[in-house]
């Protein structure tokens, strides 16, 4: 009888389960709540739906965990144990979809990305007989 409201002998209502709360229902680590209370204090819209606040959340947690495992793995490559803002740079500017993005973004302490002209590298010594 989990779940479910039971009446006891003198008429009150019981309820068994414990509370849950919006995240933990649709399953995401994300605060839904929050989400759902900024998008309604924001004003974007007149009525903001329950299902607006869960998408949006899900979709929030989705790019942080693309980004954390991109960085995670720029770190790994740099043999840090620690990422680092250069690390996010490095994760952002690699990936083409994360690049198009974050395209007007500027990531603090995160420096640019590696690049040499090839105008700008030695001439190869051509082998005069």
């Amino acid at each position: 009888m989990s779940g479910k409201i039971t009446k006891t002998d003198k008429g009150s209502s019981k309820k068994d389960s414990v509370a849950k709360s919006k995240s933990s229902r649709a399953g995401l680590l994300f605060p839904v709540a929050r989400v759902h209370r900024i998008l309604k204090k924001g004003g974007y819209a007149k009525c903001v739906g329950t299902g607006a606040s869960v998408y949006m959340a899900s979709v929030m947690e989705y790019l942080v965990a693309e980004v954390l495992e991109l960085a995670g793995n720029a770190a790994r490559d740099n043999k840090k144990a620690r990422i680092t803002p250069r690390h996010f740079q490095l994760a952002i500017r690699n990936d083409e979809e994360l690049s198009k993005l974050l395209f007007g973004v500027t990531v603090a302490e995160g420096g640019v990305l590696p690049n040499i002209q090839s105008v700008l590298l030695p001439q190869k010594a051509e082998k005069t007989t």
